[in-house]
This record gives structure tokens, sequence and C-alpha cells, in this order.
């Protein structure tokens, strides 16, 4: 099987290498601080939504929500890139996370349902901006370094999203300050790091990699000299982007099998690990058997939850650096169905044992283990299987495909475990993994 389709042809110089491990450092930077505008949505998401709908039923709509947008925005996010870099791609997402943030502080100081789900949805946007920066620090890699740069920009995300769910404490004390309620104030922290992050992406990528690389691959020939004076090349428009319509990520994964595996996997692995994430404070909220509206009187509780997610994005985002290095060195198309594995085992221990803390914390690092070697091998396979005319298009698809596909399983998640319980779903999230690994091992066997 041929996963290298998109070997890059021009190889970089000294002063090229050195522009990406600038890029690596600043896209990283950018990951620590706005992966905590993520934090108190996930921690807080579900029993936000009980608690200001009244009805269990609504527990999955604000992940739904935040997964949606992210869904809705990838691909224009992806165009962006094509026409004016990936800064200035990046920064937009951000920006709208910004307001996001803003309007979940506005739904709890109002009690507002449908504003939270619209800041939940706006909040979507800053989480495709990390998801596409994984792609970003692609642009400019060697291919025998790929996965392991793309792995460290996931793995900064580890410090933000670990910090995130724990952000209700702190937060709580902060509205003590500020005289609002306390689920107001983890949304303030989460606001205050993505606006970090925004202004370490506008001020620190230059030169845009995905314009560098647009660049050196036009140059005559691979031993043309790369330098300061292409900083301004670099910085430039590069043409529009009009020609590429939204089908067209898919229409360059399909003539790849390789790609379409890639494009399963990360499916699989984000609906799953969005799906079961979503419902467990829901659950260890009614294994605690505490009311929502009761949850300020029980501190022990909330931060048994925030603990619990805590190490599920730990597992998530801390291993990413040796998935990468997995990926490089064994090749990615065996990594991915080993991820897929993990995320099987998780629903083994949230569905056999759901009554047992011990257990559903093991299940949640497992879920987040297998995310992190089915995404992190998934796009770095993705990103080796296509001609680097095809990435971006086919990047942008296969975001938005994964969260609308997170979109839709937290919606169902909160349905299923409203009529069969936690460990229903987890029984049907196994089924759904079992399908998933059939279909790659085929893919990668063509």
């Amino acid at each position: 099987m041929n996963d290298n389709a998109g070997a890059d042809v021009v190889p970089l110089d000294p002063w090229a290498r050195g522009v990406q491990r600038r890029t690596v450092g600043v896209l990283g930077a950018a990951q620590v601080f706005s992966a905590l505008g993520n934090g108190a949505t996930l921690s807080l998401g579900s029993i936000l939504a009980v608690d200001l709908s009244g009805a269990e039923s609504t527990a999955g709509l604000v992940n739904t929500g935040m997964t949606l947008g992210s869904a809705v925005v990838s691909i224009p996010l992806a165009q962006l890139a094509l026409s004016r870099g990936r800064r200035v791609a990046l920064g937009a997402g951000l920006a709208a996370g910004l307001a996001g943030q803003a309007l979940m502080v506005t739904a709890v100081l109002a009690r507002a349902f449908p504003v939270l789900l619209l800041g939940a949805f706006l909040v979507g946007f800053g989480a495709a901006v990390n998801l596409q920066a994984r792609f970003a620090v692609t642009d400019l890699a060697e291919p025998r370094h790929r996965g392991r740069d793309l792995s460290l920009v996931v793995w900064a995300v580890t410090v933000g999203a670990v910090l995130g769910p724990n952000m209700v404490g702190p937060g709580a004390v902060l509205s003590g300050w500020l005289g609002i309620p306390a689920h107001a104030g983890p949304f303030l922290i989460s606001g205050a790091g993505m606006l970090v992050g925004w202004l370490i992406i506008l001020l620190g990528l230059r030169p845009d990699p995905l314009l560098l690389r647009r660049e050196l691959d036009a140059a005559e020939g691979p031993g043309a000299a790369a330098g300061p004076a292409r900083l301004e090349a670099a910085g430039a428009p590069a043409p529009t982007a009009r020609g590429h319509r939204w089908s067209a990520g898919w229409h360059a994964v399909r003539r790849h099998p390789p790609a379409v595996a890639a494009l399963v996997s990360v499916i699989a692995a984000h609906a799953v690990m969005v799906g079961l994430m979503s419902m467990t404070p829901l659950h260890l909220q009614h294994e605690a058997g505490v009311a929502s509206s009761e949850l300020g009187r029980h501190p022990d509780t909330v931060v048994l939850i925030g603990f619990t997610i805590s190490l599920h994005v730990a597992g998530m985002y801390a291993a990413s650096p040796l998935m990468g290095v997995l990926a490089d060195r064994f090749r990615p198309a065996r990594i991915v169905p080993a991820g897929l594995v993990l995320l099987l085992a998780a629903t083994a221990f949230t569905g056999l044992l759901p009554g047992e803390h011990w257990a559903v914390v093991t299940g949640l690092v497992l879920l987040g283990l297998g995310w992190s070697a089915a995404t992190v091998a998934g796009s770095t396979l993705l990103v080796a299987a296509l001609h680097p005319h095809e990435r971006v298009p086919a990047q942008g698809f296969s975001d938005a495909a994964m969260s609308l596909a997170a979109a839709v399983g937290s919606v169902a998640a909160g349905l299923v475990m409203g009529g069969i319980g936690y460990a229903g779903l987890s029984a049907l999230l196994a089924v759904f993994v079992v399908a998933c690994l059939a279909a790659v091992l085929r893919l990668v066997r063509r």
C-alpha cells in the first residue's frame, strides 16, 4: 500500500527549517492558551444544559452545538487558508471563539438556554482552530518528521485542555469576587486564555507556513535559495481559492484508499470520544445522587467530575508525541487500527462496570489514548496519502466530517442515555467502533 502519495519534492534549506521550528513553537504556544477555551464548555456543558432547560434530554446539546460549529466552519477556514494563509484563517476562528465565550457568560447570567447554545456554537469555531493547527504545522514539515511535528502541536493542547475542566473551582472563586453566578467564572478564564492564543497566532505566525510552502514549491528547482527575501512574498495573499468547491476535499480523499481509511479513523475517534465523554459528567452526577440545581452545594461532586474529565483529556493529548513517533517509525496505517482497539477497550470498561468510578476513569483514559492514536496517526496518514495540491481542501473536509459526526453522536448520546443509560450507550458505541475498525483494516490492505 502506498501511503506516501504526496511526498514533497522540494527539500527545505536551513532557513526554511528554522521557519518550521518557529512554526511548531508558535502553534504549540497558541494551543496551550486557546485550549482553555474549550475546557469549561466540555466540563459544564451537559450540566448547564439540563439546568437552564429543565430537561435531561438536552444534556448533549451544548457539546453538539460546539462540535456543529466546528463542523460548519472547518471548510470555510480551509478556504480562507488557501486564499489568505494559515495565520488569517486561524486568527479568524479564534476571534469567533472569543465571541462565543462572551455569550456563554451572558447565558449563565441571564439563564438563557438559546444563548448558551449559540455561545457553544461559536466556541466550536475555536475548537476548529485547535484541529486545523495540527495540519498547519505539516505545511513545512519534512515527511520523515511529519507525525512528530503534528503530534507536538496536539500535545501542546495538554496544558490548557487539562486545566480547563479544573477551572470550575477557581472560576467559582472569581465569580464570588465579581458577584456573578458561580458557573460564569470558568468561561471568563477560558475566554482570557483564548484571547492570549489569538494574539500569539496573529503576532507570531510569520512567515505564514502555507504561503511559504506554496512559494517553495513554485520555485525553480529544489536548489533555489530560501531566505529572508522570501518573507514578504510568503506573507502576501495567495491566489484566490474560488475554484475549490466544498466537495473538493472529498474528491481528493476518495481517490486514495489510505486517505479514506484516515478519514474513517478520525471520524470514528472523534464521534466516539465526544459521545461518551459528553455524557460522563451527567452519569457521574447521577451516580452521586445530586440534582443539577444542587451542584453548588456539593463541591466534591463538581471536583470529581472535573478531575475525571481532566484525566481523559490528559490521555487525549499527553501521549500524542509518542503516537507521532510511532506513526513516523512504523507507518501511520499501522497505528490507526491500534487506536480504534483502544476505543473499543474504553467502551468495555464504561459499559460493563458503569457503577465503578475507577472503571469509568480507566475507560475515559483509554478513550483519550485511543483518540490520540487514531487522530494523530490518521491525520498524518491523510497528509502523506495526498498530493500537495489536494491537502488543504481534504484537511478542511476531514475536520468538517469528524466534527459533524461528533455533533450527531453527541445528540444521539443524550437520547440513548436517556433511554437505556450509560452502559447501553457504551455498548452501541462499541458496535460502531467494530464496524469502523473492519472498514479501516480493509482499506489499508488495499
